[in-house]
């Protein structure tokens, strides 16, 4: 079997003090819980390839951020730097060629770099800047940004922010949609010409938040050969009726697995993004999963749920492979 994960914030965790390049279970509980993931786990998971992020937060009462762009470009190229770290101790390679995608998984674990939030990007010169340091894929938005709205910050893109786009797709950036507003979502979709993912994202019909994507945003992504990465998080998992009185287990991830594939029309542009790291503990994941070493285990999960082993393989693995061997 060969997983793929779209989504891991391994640096960001890194330079905030969690172990990652230990097993998770050897690392110490922080005040977001209990980590699950570790490059080892990761290994033992057959995991094959990923996708990591630079994710830069911005300033909040609740902890320091970043303020201005400057700011935010510098917090970035710290992540990138401990990325490099990890590559030249053997822990990982960056991704950044359709070439460099493995068949089957391997030691050094490889990885796609995705900046999550386009803050980082101080104008459109800094594309290349970030290109050149193996970045392929970039969401312009987490909450707001100066580029979009995003997350629980309704609006579209901005003047800067299509000047973006065009530049993105230039040099032929992956975008992911996983954090856009509406608006800004559906600006994208007509103003790019370029390849559309997302990432780490669960179905609005189930949890109807704008943090999920309705049945149309997902078709679009799929109309237009992208993925779109279901997310672990109990809170993107569970009905809100339901959260909170119980834990998530495999069996909501094969319900989003589901519909998406009910909507799309068949199972080849659904994956995994578990953002099992993004913030979060065990405690939010479901039930059977302890650390990344147990993802094989939603293999089952969809077999129970009636998927052939060509579905399974490609919701965990083989269509993010396929796609990112067209897009890179």
């Amino acid at each position: 079997m060969f997983i793929v994960d779209a989504h891991l914030d391994l640096a960001y965790n890194a330079l905030r003090g969690r172990e990652v390049l230990k097993p998770a279970r050897e690392q110490t509980a922080d005040h977001e819980g209990i980590p699950s993931v570790g490059f080892p786990d990761l290994r033992a998971g057959n995991v094959g390839l990923i996708c990591a992020t630079i994710f830069c937060a911005p300033d909040d009462p609740k902890e320091r951020g970043y303020k201005n762009a400057e700011e935010a470009h510098a917090m970035a190229m710290d992540q990138i730097d401990w990325y490099r770290a990890a590559a030249a101790k053997g822990e990982m390679e960056f991704v950044t060629t359709a070439a460099q995608i493995p068949s089957a998984p391997q030691n050094r674990l490889p990885a796609i770099i995705l900046l999550e939030g386009a803050d980082p990007i101080r104008n459109p010169g800094d594309v290349a800047v970030f290109r050149d340091a193996g970045v392929r894929v970039v969401g312009l938005a987490w909450r707001r940004t100066r580029y979009a709205g995003g997350t629980g910050a309704p609006g579209p893109l901005t003047g800067d922010g299509v000047k973006l786009v065009k530049e993105l797709d230039r040099v032929g950036m992956i975008h992911d949609a996983s954090h856009l507003a509406e608006e800004s979502f559906w600006q994208l979709m007509d103003v790019s010409a370029g390849k559309v993912i997302a990432s780490h994202s669960n179905c609005r019909a189930i949890v109807p938040t704008d943090r999920q994507l309705s049945d149309k945003m997902i078709r679009s992504i799929a109309g237009r050969g992208g993925i779109v990465g279901i997310n672990f998080y109990d809170r993107f998992l569970i009905p809100p009726s339901e959260h909170g009185k119980r834990r998530a287990n495999l069996g909501d991830v094969v319900t989003h697995v589901k519909h998406m594939c009910d909507v799309i029309g068949d199972a080849r542009h659904v994956g995994i993004g578990t953002d099992m790291d993004g913030g979060l503990g065990r405690e939010q994941i479901p039930v059977e999963i302890e650390t990344s070493a147990d993802l094989p285990r939603a293999a089952e999960a969809l077999s129970a749920g009636g998927f052939d082993d060509q579905a399974v393989n490609n919701v965990l693995g083989e269509n993010w492979k396929r796609f990112f061997a067209a897009a890179l």
